[in-house]
């Protein structure tokens, strides 16, 4: 079957379907971009959300917004599915609904505890200094090359979780030069060009080590891992209500993400985990991550719900209802862009920025620009500021794209620079 025809996609920028797709693949805001012109979804009759532990924004509204209409299509068949999901609390959202459970064909993955902290004597004195996260994931390279060679295994590949790009870039460093023997080293982030995330899927020689964020737990699989390394550390988006902006917080992962990096060995032979953290930290842990819709702004949501006319926000059937205060903040941004007025009813200008599917400051800005006259000037920021960063710069060849970048640049404004 051609990719396209009876099976497809649709990804943002990017549609490989047609009249006659019987599957679709999607992202949950392609879906949720549909139900603007369908808004009872007529055009499916079963509907799978995958993944649904991850609890982002678009997926607790979307579960939300087909409560709503199951009663309304009684023929659409719904199937949440995840590895590690809270069960009994997405079965009773869907009044009861019955749980399949499949064991996936796995091998036994063993959990070693290795944590940073130094060993103490007697009196309470540490014996040695602690480690840092660097020093630990050499150490525990060390231990895996020693429990082959006793084991007479041939080396196995290594997927070590960190919490972002400059980690990754300094553990990089830090393994290269520590020369390990066979050993090659690929760090694995989402701003790294397509070419570069690609050679984890080629055939190598030796060993592996993947250097990973937490993109690696379920958005991609890296083949033949037998070893996970895991930092137990993650950054967590938070919206800021002081400073009125989404930070990017080192946290502590929760035990749900925990069980999804170990998850990522044991697909092609038994396989070990290292946690770089004690066992008694790992129970102490929040079993689930907070889902984003309790650590962003709401200000989108609110804005399709009025548009969809779904009725009050706080009636709405969220899994995990949002509080008081971040309902508030999400209107008193709306009313600043002028997209509802003082009763929180949805303006003229509010219905036009329901349409665009881009942040509501993004699409304000948009609808301003077009007001003045300065649409293709402000389209290209806003564009800009919607994804990652499109200039490479290569962390050996920074100089050379520094030079590339000059003839663009503006000593008063990185916007003017975009726009140049």
């Amino acid at each position: 079957t051609p990719l396209g025809a009876l099976v497809g996609y649709q990804v943002r920028f990017e549609d490989q379907s047609d009249s006659n797709t019987l599957v679709k693949l999607m992202t949950d805001g392609i879906l949720l971009a549909e139900t603007q012109h369908d808004r009872y979804l007529e055009r499916y009759d079963t509907i799978i959300v995958d993944e649904a532990h991850e609890r982002s924004l678009n997926i607790d509204f979307l579960l939300g917004y087909l409560k709503i209409l199951l009663p309304r299509r009684p023929d659409l068949k719904v199937i949440i599915t995840s590895a590690t999901i809270d069960l009994e609390r997405f079965s009773r959202h869907f009044n009861d609904a019955p749980i399949v459970e499949v064991s996936g064909r796995t091998f036994p993955v063993e959990t070693w505890y290795r944590p940073l902290t130094s060993e103490q004597d007697e009196e309470g004195n540490s014996v040695e200094e602690d480690l840092s996260v660097d020093q630990a994931i050499i150490a525990t390279l060390d231990e895996i090359a020693a429990f082959e060679r006793s084991e007479r295994k041939s080396p196995g590949d290594v997927l070590v979780f960190l919490p972002g790009e400059r980690e990754i870039r300094d553990a990089a460093e830090m393994l290269r030069k520590a020369q390990l023997k066979h050993t090659e080293i690929l760090p694995l982030y989402a701003r790294l060009s397509p070419a570069e995330q690609q050679r984890i899927f080629q055939s190598h020689p030796g060993r592996r080590v993947v250097l990973a964020t937490n993109v690696a737990e379920t958005s991609l699989t890296v083949p033949g891992i037998r070893y996970v390394i895991d930092s137990g550390t993650a950054r967590i988006s938070r919206y800021s209500y002081r400073a009125k902006v989404q930070r990017l917080p080192i946290e502590a992962i929760s035990q749900a993400s925990a069980n999804q990096r170990k998850g990522r060995c044991g697909r092609v032979e038994p396989g070990i985990c290292v946690r770089l953290y004690a066992e008694e930290d790992f129970n102490g842990r929040p079993e689930f991550t907070d889902p984003e819709i309790l650590r962003t702004n709401l200000a989108a949501v609110i804005l399709q719900m009025l548009h969809l006319r779904l009725g009050e926000i706080t009636a709405f059937p969220f899994i995990e209802p949002p509080d008081g205060k971040a309902i508030t903040d999400g209107f008193n941004l709306l009313q600043e862009l002028s997209a509802v007025n003082r009763e929180n009813q949805l303006t003229p200008l509010g219905r036009q920025l329901a349409r665009l599917p881009v942040d509501p400051r993004m699409g304000r800005m948009l609808l301003e620009a077009a007001r003045l006259g300065s649409l293709q000037e402000v389209l290209i920021v806003a564009s800009a500021m919607s994804v990652q960063d499109p200039r490479e710069r290569p962390p050996e060849r920074q100089q050379a794209a520094d030079q590339a970048h000059a003839q663009w640049k503006d000593v008063d404004s990185d916007f003017a620079g975009l726009i140049n």
